[in-house]
């Protein structure tokens, strides 16, 4: 687990200056750390640097960047292969040093080419130079674990695993993206391509880029929609010849992601997933496994009881701390440092926190995220499925009541708020998305008159699948997933320079799923229903049934108590008007309002807070990085 960065430009930087942009990722890397230029045909150099977190092969010759034997290609690599013993066997005819993963990454490149990313399992952002080819290669893994930013101008590319390096380049010159704040504000991440600056893009997943004497071309080595139509066109008929092989994937999947030459642990909240992955290591581990959960005092946001239930009727080696109201506020101002972008998921302060209690252990941790978009556990697969049956009456009711024409009169409050979603969502391409309207308009009356992103993405048609639930499920899995839940994931725990791994994440597991039947998966209104069975088969059903609380923190609370003053200044007119992205007098009276009267309760679908703390982090962020 590392950070990486580099270039390829004319206009060559300094090893100094390149040091400096990869030191800013220190907490990615305290072990050690890489700095190269070289120069290359037509006036180009080529910049690699690496700061190291040793997992596999501690000793030096896992350091990067790391060069083949014939010294044709140079690898900068953050991330885990898991298959890497299996490759190393494959490709023996190469001449290894070293026990780590990068090193079969380049014998894998030097065999396959660029197919060397499909042989390639595990999580991972890349930059290959091929000195040969002239060309630098960057990828980044299937579903988006690791991530990879990269600002592109003419004949020249900068890359590295988090934006800080790239705004730490002596060319570099902020521009605001504003076309993508509004869908900011409604999503609460940032979605891949874009990112908060102009010029500078997230490498999605399952991509690569080429980048070759000075020109930029991408392309795609493994699509959901593609591997979901084909896999889906064989689907396991018996469910219990799928419950066992889903059961022995997630056993080697567990496996192989337990191999580390540091200590080892996994977060434990009490829930199916984390639950399952606990079991499996326990039963596949000679020892107690490390595992740590966190608590809090506020009522409704704590499940500390229910992980140590679990933790001591699988024996494993239990650490769990109570955090106070003080603790996660204390984290709020850090969320810009090691962010880099906006990104409003409230859960990222206690993934915090249980990230800096596990690394007091350990240095590698298994997580359980991937469980509810692979087999439909959010509440919203619910809904979706709800509302397609009810999909041709809300076009009636629609047609009925002109819902468009009536939208700011009396009577449209009088119709019951359920049926007003259903009665408005009539966008084809984005049938599974559906929201208020009042949420998505004053998002809108908000922002200066611009040209801006979609609040929503009006991609549905592409998945040409006719079942709502498991469309909604392939475009999480495409944007929620990646760049919110594994986003946070990936900057919460390197912020303390701790291994995150998901074995649920497993491409071989991804796959599977999509030839598991719907109904397997969401049985008689049971969400995630194949995945639960499983882990009945380890734990008592009785001790982990009870409805999804989630991990979040008490947003409308804080919003409008020890974070009142805060949010009040970015909302100050002065500010606003400086700023140049809202409409400073709207802005002001909506804050203003929302702190004095809080949500309007489900019933109004006025439920301000999340919108209100997502603009809370983009001013925070903006403070933060356009000082003065």
């Amino acid at each position: 687990m590392c950070g990486i960065c580099g270039f390829v430009s004319k206009n060559t930087i300094s090893v100094e200056q390149l040091t400096a942009m990869n030191d800013t990722m220190i907490h990615r890397g305290p072990d050690d750390a890489g700095v190269e230029i070289y120069p290359a045909s037509d006036g180009f150099y080529v910049g690699m640097a690496q700061r190291r977190l040793s997992i596999m092969d501690l000793s030096m010759q896992g350091h990067q960047p790391m060069h083949s034997a014939n010294k044709r290609v140079t690898v900068v690599f953050n991330g885990e292969i898991y298959n890497f013993q299996e490759l190393k066997e494959e490709l023996k005819e190469y001449a290894f040093s070293s026990n780590c993963d990068t090193e079969v990454i380049i014998a894998a490149y030097l065999k396959w080419g660029e197919d060397c990313l499909n042989h390639l399992n595990g999580m991972f952002a890349l930059a290959i130079y091929d000195r040969e080819k002239e060309e630098v290669i960057l990828a980044r893994d299937r579903i988006g674990k690791k991530p990879l930013y990269y600002w592109l101008e003419p004949e020249q590319i900068v890359f590295a695993s988090e934006m800080k390096p790239i705004m730490n380049h002596p060319k570099f010159k902020k521009e605001l993206n504003r076309r993508i704040v509004p869908r900011y504000l409604y999503q609460q991440y940032i979605q891949a391509p874009d990112t908060i600056f102009e010029h500078v893009y997230k490498l999605e997943p399952g991509r690569m880029l080429r980048f070759h004497r000075g020109r930029a071309e991408k392309k795609t080595y493994w699509d959901i929609k593609e591997k979901y139509h084909e896999f889906a066109q064989h689907p396991v008929r018996s469910y219990e010849e799928a419950k066992q092989a889903l059961k022995e994937l997630l056993k080697e999947s567990v496996r192989k992601r337990m191999i580390a030459d540091v200590p080892l642990g996994a977060f434990l909240s009490g829930g199916y997933d984390s639950s399952l992955m606990t079991a499996i290591a326990q039963e596949i581990s000679n020892k107690p496994v490390k595992t740590f959960t966190i608590g809090f005092n506020e009522k409704g946001y704590n499940e500390a009881g229910y992980a140590k239930d679990v933790a001591n009727y699988l024996g494993t080696n239990h650490t769990e701390q109570y955090i106070s109201e003080r603790d996660m506020l204390q984290l709020v101002d850090s969320i810009p440092v090691y962010f880099d972008e906006p990104m409003a998921d409230s859960s990222q302060i206690p993934t915090m926190l249980v990230s800096k209690l596990a690394k007091e252990q350990v240095t590698v941790v298994l997580s359980g995220d991937g469980g509810d978009e692979l087999f439909c556990g959010y509440n919203i697969y619910e809904n979706v499925a709800q509302a397609q049956k009810l999909d041709f009456l809300g076009g009636m009711v629609n047609a009925a009541c002109n819902i468009t024409h009536i939208r700011n009169s009396s009577l449209y409050e009088k119709i019951p708020f359920r049926v007003r979603v259903v009665a408005e969502n009539r966008n084809p391409n984005t049938k599974t998305q559906f929201g208020a309207s009042g949420y998505l308009t004053a998002i809108t009356d908000m922002m200066l008159p611009e040209q801006y992103a979609s609040f929503k993405y009006e991609t549905e048609k592409e998945y040409a699948v006719n079942d709502w639930q498991m469309r909604r499920m392939l475009l999480d899995m495409e944007t929620y997933l990646p760049e919110d839940i594994l986003c946070k994931v990936d900057r919460a725990s390197m912020k303390y320079s701790l291994e995150s791994r998901c074995p649920i994440l497993d491409k071989e597991i991804i796959e599977y799923s999509f030839r598991i039947p719907q109904e397997f998966k969401y049985f008689k209104g049971d969400k995630k229903h194949i995945l639960k069975d499983i882990a009945h088969d380890y734990i008592p059903g009785a001790m982990l049934d009870r409805p999804k609380t989630g991990f979040g923190v008490p947003i409308d609370k804080w919003l409008r108590g020890p974070l009142k003053e805060q949010v009040l200044s970015y909302a100050e007119v002065g500010f606003l008007k400086h700023q140049g992205i809202f409409k400073p007098d709207y802005v002001n009276r909506f804050i203003h309002d929302y702190v004095q009267n809080g949500d309007g309760g489900p019933a109004t679908g006025k439920n301000y807070s999340k919108f209100v703390w997502s603009f809370f982090v983009l001013q925070q962020w903006y403070a933060a990085y356009w000082k003065g």
